[in-house]
């Protein structure tokens, strides 16, 4: 075969490997497969593609009926914050002409499995009998009394003028009264602790004299730290409190954030001043200390003993001194 003929051959044959092969997908005319789909109109297949999400607005209402649903499931069974426009609790919890309204976390969980006791700060709503310590005006604007009951939700409006806050003086089955000599409240014949008082100035410390009376089954006598100043269970036509009636512990103030701190819950009948009974807030009594030493005291326990442990397995690994050898001989 002459050089010639072969170079002819190659000509007319198949072009050179790389260079100009037909690429995978071109058409026969030479024209690239992306002018198909050009052609057929842009036509995909509907499964095909990533799917947008949802934008941001087209979320936000669902976001907001999910916060809101919670928000009233949480201050139905768990919390609420409440606002004390009142100032019979002066100075335990400020609420009066000119002063920041504190707003209180009231807990509803605890009182569910435990009774409340003599000292605890209370939210209840007032039995029909109740005169309100405050006038709450209803706007006649729909749109401003809307916002206002979904402000009274997260304590950021006044509350129900039937809702009250009090400290407990007595439970069921106790005899109360006013006073000793000394101006002091008596139950079951024993003079109260109460350095929570709080006396208005020019009131004087003198209280109104009542009782005895004794608390019937399933109700709680009910008093303001501000002595003078508070619609109680001593004021006519009011009475003890059915527990019942009863919302829930204040245990927090939450505003203003210059008086943020817990709600003491201070029991009137301990003996000492200014202290709280042996054991006082503390599960188990007197015997809680003891019962928290201990517990204190098994991680040091349970760290000597694994470095004994350790010790013992490499005495086993390890040769013993000369002198242990000597001694073995």
């Amino acid at each position: 075969m002459s050089i010639e003929g072969a170079e002819g051959d190659t000509d007319a044959g198949a072009e050179p490997p790389g260079r100009h092969r037909r690429r995978a997908g071109a058409s026969p005319q030479g024209r690239p497969a992306a002018e198909y789909s050009e052609q057929a109109g842009g036509r995909k297949s509907r499964g095909g593609g990533r799917r947008r999400r949802p934008s941001f607005w087209k979320e936000l209402p669902l976001l907001i009926v999910v916060a809101l649903l919670l928000t009233f499931l949480i201050q139905t069974f768990v919390a609420k914050v409440y606002v004390i426009p009142s100032g019979s609790m002066e100075t335990t919890l400020h609420g009066c002409d000119g002063c920041n309204n504190d707003r209180v976390l009231v807990d509803k969980i605890s009182f569910r499995f435990t009774d409340p006791a003599p000292g605890d700060v209370v939210v209840f709503r007032g039995p029909d009998s109740w005169n309100s310590e405050i006038t709450v005006q209803q706007p006649s604007n729909l749109l401003v009394r809307g916002l206002q009951q979904l402000g009274s939700l997260v304590g950021l409006a006044p509350p129900d003028e039937k809702d009250f806050v009090k400290r407990v003086i007595a439970v069921a089955g106790q005899t109360v009264q006013c006073c000793d000599s000394r101006g002091r409240l008596l139950v079951d014949g024993q003079p109260l602790n109460e350095p929570y008082v709080y006396f208005l100035p020019g009131t004087g410390t003198k209280q109104d004299v009542f009782g005895p009376i004794t608390v019937p089954p399933g109700q709680l006598w009910m008093m303001g730290d501000s002595r003078n100043n508070s619609a109680d269970s001593r004021a006519p036509n009011h009475g003890p409190v059915p527990v019942t009636n009863v919302i829930g512990k204040a245990r927090l103030i939450v505003l203003p954030f210059a008086r943020f701190g817990w709600i003491s819950a201070v029991d009137p009948h301990s003996t000492a001043v200014g202290m709280a009974p042996a054991g006082a807030g503390l599960p188990g009594g007197s015997s809680a200390p003891l019962a928290l030493g201990l517990l204190g005291t098994l991680p040091f326990a349970f760290g000597r003993r694994r470095l004994q442990k350790r010790d013992a397995e490499l005495s086993e690994f390890l040769p013993l001194p000369t002198s242990s050898l000597r001694k073995n001989r």
